[in-house]
């Protein structure tokens, strides 16, 4: 009988026995048939296993996973200003975490993390059995597939999520380093009290950087995985504090079974009560102006563009002194807010509202600003705000620009000592258009220097003097000096633009005064000294700041010029007297314009500049609305509430520090940088050259050897005997300084027939002239 006979028999012969069972046996498979039947099922599984793993691919991160906050710093580097963003998260590389910390998150959620593969078998049928058993719903994942259903995937419970989770698990696992995957665990997990990640967990729970953790305040992070909100002790019922604490202890006595840490180590480790929840830093009270300071200076300045910035996780050390800042808010509550009642005068006293900032000279560092009372009720930046117009804080500038131009466009000099007519609403002459500029009470002040016309703000001055020195040239001083080349108001085609219908904000005219404090060598005001930002991927951005180099705006003899004359603003007979309260050595300016709808002062210590603007806006229109009756008062100039709450602010910002002095070099000096001739025809085509300067304004031509700004440290009286700063007394008025007089005796020229022409802003609103102080 051949094999093949054998075989065939044999199969004949099984299939008889297999007849002869019952049946109910003969329909269970044979061994064979099971065999088979399971090794198929078993190719069949490992290929299904094989094309799903190739074919699932590892997604881009979920939107929720990436999203993180911006914070923002003070000056310190560690006080926050705020938090911003949906989502309350910081990336933190793996090396700023605690090796403690990261063990400790091992110990408690998964004690193979670093043997596994990125799933853990056993685990998952361990906690299968469990949940059998009625345990508890048991999940048995990894770090690994945690950090992919965090990262990549959703937290809903379906079984296509779990399969695509433990096919991603492997492919990261089998892609990325154990500490990118620890690191992106910690970084996108939720700890409760509205933190994700450690870093913010950190700050929620112990008010410290990541990098800070204890051991047992890490453990104690470690253990808010499992259950965060209920196992935050601060808020938890008695039994879930418990369950909290075990799960603390959990964590540590995994550590000492793993290695990680000595039994003895494990015995002195206490449980770290964590603070109180506290509110979310959000924009509320000052904070919101600050961010919005910090952000605009940011993007202007082209370090980072908006949609980069707006995607979040930026850690932004601002300049922002803390100390200084609170002061600003205290001096306007001291000093106009507490002498507001809204109930009593409630269509003067409401809606009445500050801009100020505060830079440093020496650097363009803003070291606080005032946007507002609070950001969560006024979200209107009033610090950044371009429409205001500056009024007689612009007269400064006519006065750099004509010591720039050393001479009038027909040939006379202008120095601080040159004169002019004060005669009030004396029209002025060469101007592009016809103006005719009222002095406050319309006084007529009579042939006065320069000097004591910056003193007493005298409009009729001022006004000829821009224009003696070349309207274009008053324009282009204020550009050089930091005023926005942007802002309205500033047309050489419009007389009035000498009396201060500019509208830059009290940042920028911050930044122009301290340019003059700084001697002329200007800085753009700066707001942020640092930028970073940590990637999922733990690769650190930090962007290249702008350098602060200080530029030639003028010359030094030109910006020392105009700071001694504005030390005569601040003295007992300029317009800015209540900054005398000060103590210190300061130059400043005064401004209120015209119909009172709005009021400044501007001033600097040889240390520190700052502005402060005061207005009415109707919040519905938001129509300006004049300052008369603020207070109760008739009419608010600048050097009222402006100039008082600039003194209260300083005192304190400047508290505590040693007083300088003014190192002023005046004379007759190098200008400055300025390719204008020093004579030629006016800018509008009509001569400037006048027959009397009795009669028009033109200014007096003093000899050609007097000094133009005498240095204040020099022994004798001044040349001038105008006002002077408060190093030297004013003297008894005289033939010489005539007294003003609220009437005169002699016979006022002629007015012109139109009135003045209004320089028309780019919204067609027209600008009009703002000849007050």
């Amino acid at each position: 009988m051949t094999s093949s006979t054998r075989r065939q028999a044999k199969r004949a012969a099984r299939r008889e026995a297999r007849r002869a069972l019952p049946l109910w046996r003969r329909l269970l498979p044979t061994w064979r048939v099971t065999l088979g039947t399971l090794t198929a099922l078993l190719l069949l599984a490992v290929g299904a296993f094989a094309v799903l793993y190739v074919i699932v691919p590892v997604p881009d991160p979920n939107a929720h996973a990436v999203a993180q906050n911006n914070i923002y710093l003070y000056a310190d580097g560690t006080t926050e200003i705020a938090r911003t963003g949906a989502v309350n998260r910081t990336d933190v590389t793996i090396d700023q975490i605690p090796l403690q910390t990261q063990q400790a998150v091992v110990s408690a959620e998964d004690r193979t993390f670093y043997q596994n593969r990125g799933i853990d078998l056993k685990g998952m049928l361990r906690a299968g059995w469990n949940t059998l058993l009625g345990k508890g719903m048991q999940g048995g994942s990894t770090i690994t597939q945690q950090y992919v259903k965090n990262y990549y995937l959703t937290q809903d419970q379906t079984f296509e999520r779990k399969g695509r989770e433990l096919f991603i698990a492997l492919k990261v696992d089998q892609q990325r380093d154990k500490k990118d995957i620890l690191a992106g665990y910690l970084n996108s997990s939720y700890f409760g009290r509205g933190a994700y990640g450690v870093q913010s967990a950190a700050h929620a729970y112990y008010g410290v950087d990541a990098s800070q953790l204890t051991l047992g305040q890490g453990a104690y992070l470690a253990s808010l995985l499992q259950a965060p909100s209920l196992y935050d002790v601060r808020t938890a019922t008695p039994a879930n504090r418990e369950k909290a604490i075990a799960r603390w202890n959990y964590a540590l006595d995994g550590m000492v079974q793993l290695g990680f840490l000595t039994t003895a180590d494990r015995n002195a480790t206490t449980f770290p009560d964590p603070i109180d929840p506290q509110p979310a830093t959000g924009l509320a009270g000052q904070a919101g102006y600050l961010v919005g300071v910090a952000d605009d200076y940011l993007i202007s300045s082209g370090t980072i563009d908006a949609a980069t910035l707006k995607a979040g996780g930026w850690r932004i050390t601002t300049t922002f002194e803390k100390p200084r800042q609170d002061a600003f808010v205290k001096a306007v509550q001291d000093e106009l807010t507490g002498e507001l009642d809204p109930k009593a005068r409630p269509t003067t006293d409401t809606d009445v509202r500050v801009a100020g900032a505060s830079v440093e000279p020496a650097t363009g560092r803003v070291v606080a600003v005032y946007g507002g009372p609070d950001y969560a009720k006024q979200p209107f930046n009033d610090a950044l705000r371009q429409d205001n117009q500056i009024g007689s804080t612009f007269k400064p500038i006519d006065l750099a620009a004509g010591l720039i131009a050393q001479h009038t466009v027909d040939g006379r000099p202008i120095t601080t000592e040159t004169r002019y007519d004060g005669t009030s609403e004396r029209p002025v002459t060469g101007g592009p258009t016809p103006y005719a500029p009222p002095n406050e009470d319309d006084i007529d002040y009579g042939n006065i220097t320069l000097r004591y016309a910056m003193a007493k703000s005298v409009n009729s001055v001022y006004a000829q003097e821009g224009v003696d020195a070349g309207l274009a040239r008053v324009r282009d001083t204020a550009i050089r000096l930091g005023i926005p080349d942007s802002v309205r108001g500033m047309d050489p085609a419009n007389t009035s633009m000498t009396l201060g219908t500019a509208t830059p904000s009290a940042l920028d005219l911050a930044g122009a005064y301290a340019t003059l404090a700084n001697h002329g060598q200007a800085h753009t005001p700066w707001s942020v000294q640092k930028l970073e930002r940590v990637n999922p991927g733990g690769a650190v951005d930090v962007p290249k700041m702008p350098d602060h180099k200080a530029t030639d705006a003028i010359g030094r003899t030109v910006a020392d010029s105009v700071t001694d004359v504005l030390r005569g603003v601040v003295s007992p007979r300029g317009t800015g007297a209540a900054a005398l309260d000060l103590g210190r050595p300061a130059a400043g300016k005064t401004g209120t314009t015209d119909a009172n709808l709005s009021a400044w002062f501007a001033g600097y210590t040889p240390e520190l500049t700052t502005t402060v603007g005061l207005f009415r806006e109707n919040p519905k229109n938001h129509a300006k609305e004049p300052l008369a009756g603020t207070a109760g008062l008739t009419r608010i100039n600048g050097g009222a509430f402006p100039t008082k709450i600039w003194t209260d602010y300083m005192t304190a910002a400047l508290g505590g520090t040693p007083t300088q002095q003014f190192d002023l070099q005046t004379g007759h000096g190098d200008p400055g940088p300025d390719s204008w001739p020093t004579t030629g025809a006016p800018t509008n085509g009509s001569p400037s050259a006048t027959p009397s300067s009795a009669t028009t304004g033109a200014p007096v031509t003093t000899p050609s050897h007097a000094p133009s700004a005498p240095a204040t440290d020099q022994p004798g009286p001044r040349p001038d005997p105008g006002v002077p700063s408060p190093q030297n007394p004013q003297p008894t008025p005289s033939q010489d300084q005539p007294t003003p007089s609220s009437r005169p005796t002699q016979t006022r020229p002629a007015r012109p027939s139109d009135p003045p022409t209004a320089t028309a802003g780019p919204t067609g609103t027209a600008v009009a002239p703002a000849p007050a102080r």
